[in-house]
């Protein structure tokens, strides 16, 4: 039976639109674009509308009727001027020039540093597009004011530490106005000359050349001080108008180094502008502050001043940490002749003796220098003493190192020194970049235990005392600050290879002082003949003879000999052992066995396992921060380790550091850890040790305290004491603290 016809129809309706398909396709598609094109035509005509309502100022900003998107970009969103000032004129100053800024238009902020917390805000400025206007006077004995001490000292620690890096401020833009006495020739505009640099070495760009108000109106190149601000001013103002049109552009990177052709002028008129300065004297100094130490004019921020084939920069030079390695080994090849004939001569006599019958200094002019510049307080010939950064965090009750999270100790009480610069490895982590001398024996003249701690704890609290009136400073940590509680013997160097190390120890102990001593495992005999001391360290950074090598790069011909007689004698110890590993990506990282191995021969209390912090590039070093492992990374060694380690878990973590404590179950009590110390009864059983004559000998189980929950692994706090509040530094770079 034939279908209906109304099937029919439809059935050949549908087909036919299925033949035809391709043209309704080409239809719709047509439609569309006519609907598009119909829209931009709307939305151009709207636009066009909108132009013609502009006023005629901004119509002058238009290129073929278009807003040019240069033009309306922000160059200049602000100007802040920050003051420093004693009796009063940088403070007018800085009042004067804030209206001048106003006259402009501009948004001016007037700041007090001593109200300015540079470690918080400073790097803010990075991306404000604000211009930093800095006046600050030079007080007595070229101190900075009082009110920016705080400032200018941050500043300084900053610029010598690698953990900020030469491009901390990158992006900062500043100018430098100085006000001073030139009838005080020695520090004449010390402090403004010094915050240039700073600034500089840290990667800020300066705009305009430092200014130099002089309240000498015989030698004011204005005829006063006031005069000589209104110049600078008047640059300023003028410098900040063209910047606020964008029209200064940044370096190619196509200059010759140090001759930057974008600010070629502002270089010369710099130079046109300032007196020659006394020539450079020696940087050592007693105090933050010397009064005759003369610096360097700090170079434009285009780079540093052009260098000739055979020239080199001075140690009284603006240079980044990462390079010291660079100088000194400039230093070295000046006086190579020189130190060959000295050693030669001082290894045909007997240790510690010259033609005087006295040996040679450890710390050379050349050396002093240079360690003074990276904060160092340096001690007679061979010992040193600086303030550890986690004192200073904890000052502020911002937290303290991993040592308070394992082991309890109070880190702004502690003192972090060294009776021996010298070393005899010169690993590839080094955070002094190999500027300590080395040396396989005790060769130098020697100084007395007595005299070394004195000047250690005097030099310390006179750091400590620094901080009085620092924003966010505790008063009550800062007077037991004061009191020193604990004695970190890892400054720099190996402090065994001091010849009177056990005396040195017994002094601490007399003052109540704990002792953390570290030590790189090539003095097994030192390590036997030790008394105790409140925790013992070896640096284990390797766990085979080839790695060791390559890390540790040790002077010892039988290096890995000693390494593993020094793990023994360890095990021969009573008190708190620790080994300290330290991973390095792609180094030591697969030597999981070995590392079993090392524990079993030197038996340790703890083990801390901590990632490597890079410390900058260095000609003395191919470490780079491919090397740095993450957290998590650092979490899984250990986990495998602990696999292979019956006798041990994982006790703590301080995720700040990078690091964990793996402790023996010794320490494990009914469920708890007891990683933490009992100092006082530390100090007890010290005590009657040195009584006895050493009869009555104690063990770690003796001294042993509760671990807190908050520093135990796995606590949510990740080793962060709930009592501080947690900072975290601004950064655009990989975390790599470390302490």
């Amino acid at each position: 039976m034939d279908p209906p016809f109304d099937v029919w129809n439809l059935s050949s309706s549908l087909l036919s639109l299925w033949i035809n398909r391709f043209y309704i396709y080409l239809g719709i598609a047509f439609g569309i674009s006519l609907w598009i094109c119909f829209q931009v035509a709307i939305k151009k005509q709207a636009k066009n509308s909108q132009e013609k309502s502009v006023p005629k100022a901004t119509q002058d900003l238009t290129t073929n009727g278009y807003l040019s998107l240069q033009k309306k970009q922000i160059f200049v969103s602000g100007v802040k001027i920050f003051y420093g000032s004693q009796t009063g004129t940088a403070k007018g100053f800085a009042a004067i020039l804030g209206k001048a800024v106003s006259s402009l238009d501009l948004p001016v902020e007037v700041i007090n540093l001593k109200d300015f917390d540079p470690d918080d805000h400073l790097i803010e400025e990075i991306s404000s597009q604000n211009i930093c206007a800095f006046l600050v006077a030079t007080y007595t004995d070229g101190r900075p004011p009082e009110s920016a001490e705080w400032f200018c000292r941050w500043l300084e620690d900053a610029a010598s530490d690698f953990r900020f890096g030469r491009n901390y401020l990158k992006g900062v833009r500043y100018a430098v106005f100085g006000l001073g006495n030139s009838a005080y020739q020695s520090h004449f505009n010390k402090v403004g000359k010094r915050v240039d640099k700073w600034l500089w070495m840290l990667g800020a760009r300066r705009v305009l050349a430092r200014g130099e108000g002089d309240c000498d109106v015989v030698r004011s190149k204005h005829g006063s001080i006031e005069a000589d601000f209104m110049a600078w001013k008047a640059k300023f103002i003028a410098r900040l108008q063209v910047l606020r049109k964008g029209e200064d552009k940044s370096c190619g990177g196509h200059c010759k180094r140090g001759k930057c052709d974008s600010r070629l002028q502002d270089s010369e008129e710099q130079e046109q502008e300032q007196e020659p300065e006394p020539e450079p004297g020696p940087a050592c100094r007693d105090g933050p502050w010397p009064a005759d130490t003369q610096e360097e004019e700090a170079c434009e921020s285009s780079g540093e001043e052009e260098l000739g084939p055979g020239d080199h920069p001075s140690l009284n030079a603006v240079v980044d940490v990462e390079d010291l390695g660079k100088i000194m080994n400039h230093v070295k090849k000046e006086k190579r002749e020189k130190d060959r004939q000295e050693e030669k001569t001082g290894l045909s006599r007997n240790p510690g003796e010259s033609d005087g019958g006295e040996g040679r200094a450890m710390i050379t002019p050349a050396l002093r220098e240079a360690l003074t510049k990276q904060g160092y307080q340096l001690i007679g010939s061979h010992s040193g003493v600086k303030l550890c950064r986690w004192t200073k965090s904890m000052l502020r009750g911002r937290g303290g190192c991993y040592k308070h999270t394992f082991y309890g100790i109070e880190s702004h009480r502690c003192m972090e020194t060294t009776p021996s610069l010298a070393c005899a490895n010169k690993c590839v982590f080094c955070w002094r970049h190999h500027t300590n001398p080395v040396g396989t024996e005790w060769r130098w003249k020697m100084d007395q235990p007595e005299m070394i701690l004195k000047e250690a704890i005097e030099n310390h609290q006179n750091m400590i005392k620094q901080f009085k009136g620092v924003p966010g400073v505790q008063a009550a940590r800062l007077e037991e600050g004061m009191k020193v509680k604990h004695c970190a013997l890892s400054l720099v160097g190996e402090p065994i290879m001091y010849p009177e190390i056990n005396r040195f120890l017994q002094l601490l102990h007399h003052c109540k002082i704990s002792s953390f001593l570290v030590t790189n495992a090539q003095f097994p005999e030192e390590i036997r003949n030790l008394k105790p001391v409140t925790q013992l360290y070896v640096s284990v950074d390797a766990s085979t003879k080839d790695s060791l090598k390559k890390i540790d790069r040790p002077l010892f011909k039988d290096f890995w000999q000693r390494f593993l007689d020094s793990l023994k004698a360890l095990a021969a110890k009573r008190q708190r052992t620790v080994y300290r590993l330290t991973l390095v990506k792609s180094w030591n990282v697969d030597e999981l066995q070995a590392y079993a191995e090392l524990v079993s021969l030197g038996n340790p209390d703890f083990i801390e396992v901590k990632g490597v912090t890079y410390c900058g590039e260095s000609s003395a070093s191919s470490l780079t921060m491919a090397n740095v492992p993450w957290h998590e990374e650092v979490i899984r060694f250990v986990r495998e380790l602990v696999d292979l380690i019956p006798d041990y878990e994982i006790a703590c973590e301080h995720e700040h550091s990078n690091c964990l404590l793996i402790a023996h179950k010794k320490f494990k009590i009914d469920g708890e850890w007891w990683t933490w110390i009992d100092y006082n009864r530390f100090q007890e059983l010290i005590q009657e040790y040195e009584d006895s004559g050493g009869s009555r000998s104690f063990c770690a189980e003796n001294y042993m305290a509760r671990t807190p929950h908050w520093a135990l692994f796995g606590a949510s706090e990740r080793g962060f004491d709930p009592k501080d509040t947690r900072h975290q530094r601004k950064s655009r770079s990989k975390n790599i603290a470390g302490c």
